[in-house]
């Protein structure tokens, strides 16, 4: 979804894999820690980037 969408929130995460928010928040974060997940900008109007290994 965070590749077809880059921009999408985490409130959209949410209702879409309907999950809560701190499951939503757990995820990135973990995919964060891996590196493969990393956030571009501000929390309003960055965009998330899939770094490919």
């Amino acid at each position: 979804m965070i590749k077809e969408n880059p921009e999408i929130t985490t409130n959209e995460l949410t209702e879409e894999l309907n999950i809560s928010v701190k499951g939503v928040e757990w995820q990135i974060r973990n995919l964060k820690e891996q590196g493969i997940l990393k956030r571009i900008g501000p929390d309003k109007g960055g965009y998330w980037e899939i770094i490919e290994k």
